[in-house]
């Protein structure tokens, strides 16, 4: 069960920091206008507060899993929301990203 909270929670932060990135992406660069932007930064907000719930105590460990999550994510979301097409060595990058959030916040540790 902790596993599935810890990955439930990795989804929850990479929705609201790619997401809150996204929207001020939006606000300022497609210059939608300040109220994305505000939305965004309030997003990025709740992203640092997903990150605190993870079940492991080391911060360290939790910002680095989540760096491959980020990675994988940013793909995804490009894809839903924008229409992008990652090529095969975007989605390869993105599998090696995966395995290291694995190993890194799930490996067996003494």
């Amino acid at each position: 069960m902790t596993v599935v909270r810890s990955l439930v929670l990795f989804a929850l932060a990479a929705v609201a920091e790619i997401g809150g990135a996204w929207l001020v992406w939006q606000g300022v660069r497609e210059h939608r206008g300040v109220w994305w932007i505000g939305a965004g930064v309030i997003a990025l907000g709740l992203y640092g507060f997903a990150a605190t719930l993870q079940p492991d105590a080391d911060f360290g460990r939790i910002l680095a899993a989540y760096g491959g999550v980020f990675v994988a994510g940013s793909l995804a979301w490009g894809m839903v929301m924008d229409g992008f097409r990652p090529d095969r060595w975007d989605l390869i990058g993105a599998a090696v990203c995966l395995v290291g959030v694995l190993v890194i916040m799930y490996a067996p540790r003494t």
